[in-house]
């Protein structure tokens, strides 16, 4: 009797903390929909009041009627994959050192570090860009302007860095210790140990990393606006990468608070915005998806 008394407050509670969770999950979709549904009630018109070719032309003049989002777009574009091409090799290099080859003091030390520069204010690296690496930028290539594509870069490829490494480096740790005495065992050194068996067997979960490298570059706003020129024009070219350029997130931020509400200016902005919310969306499903087949692969072995 008395057993089934204590039973029953532990189960209300249980209860409890179970709807609790159900209640804090629907909810969080829910506001991802909620955000979802506005920004189509604000971005839809656009579609309406401006023809296709005109929406996604080569010229984005809003003061002439030129909403052309083609620039915003191949700028976004061409910063966020030199960025994870910067960020590619240095982070999964990094993340095989702290796993593979640095002694246990060292990683203890590493990998907290590793998180901090992720708490690293945008705009702190932004002033750091527009100070510091943009003048050498300018000294080194002999640009006309430090403020290009290759400063965003490599901006937004130190921003990537620390969700790069630590989610490689999770992966790489995911691999069982006895492929490693596998490869050991046939008479691989270390090194191609590492490079043969352990980072194939961990690419799943190299390549999670690298998209959620490019979902936070292509989301970044702050620095971007600030290191690559905000010149709205088509980069289609090598050398362009030394030329100033425009992104989606820096459009919407620099000329937001400027726009008369509801007018088409208004509304092309947020047609940008569902743009960009999709372009994240996809990447970030991307991620979630090869996370999953890799958790199935594991539980069906």
């Amino acid at each position: 009797m008395f057993a089934r008394q204590q039973a029953e407050p532990a189960g209300r509670r249980e209860f409890v903390i179970e709807a609790l969770i159900r209640v804090m999950g629907f909810s969080t979709i829910g506001f991802v929909l909620l955000i979802f549904l506005f920004l189509l009630r604000e971005g839809l018109p656009i579609f309406y009041k401006v023809p296709l070719s005109n929406l996604f032309g080569t010229q984005w003049y809003p003061t002439f009627h030129l909403f052309g989002t083609l620039p915003l777009l191949l700028g976004s574009a061409m910063v966020t994959v030199t960025a994870i091409l910067i960020a590619l090799p240095l982070g999964v290099a990094t993340a095989v050192f702290v796993r593979e080859v640095a002694p246990d003091w060292a990683r203890e030390l590493l990998k907290p570090m590793i998180e901090v520069l992720a708490g690293i204010p945008s705009v702190v690296l932004g002033f750091f860009g527009l100070h510091v690496v943009a003048p050498l930028i300018r000294k080194t290539f002999g640009a006309p302007t430090g403020l290009t594509v290759f400063t965003g870069a490599l901006i937004l490829a130190y921003m990537a860095l620390p969700t790069i490494i630590s989610v490689a480096e999770d992966a790489l740790d995911a691999v069982p210790k006895s492929f490693r005495d596998a490869g050991l065992a046939m008479g691989a050194t270390q090194w191609q140990t590492i490079w043969r068996v352990v980072v194939p067997a961990a690419r799943s979960g190299i390549t999670t990393a690298v998209m959620l490298g490019m979902g936070r570059a292509i989301g970044e706003t702050m620095a971007v606006m600030m290191v690559t020129g905000n010149a709205a024009r088509m980069p289609l070219s090598l050398d362009s990468l030394f030329k100033p350029a425009r992104t989606m997130t820096a459009t919407i931020a620099a000329e937001m608070g400027e726009v008369a509400q509801a007018s088409t200016h208004y509304h092309a902005l947020f047609g940008i915005a569902i743009i960009l919310f999709l372009l994240t969306f996809l990447i970030n499903l991307v991620a979630a998806s090869t996370i999953f087949k890799k958790q199935r692969r594991g539980g069906l072995r």
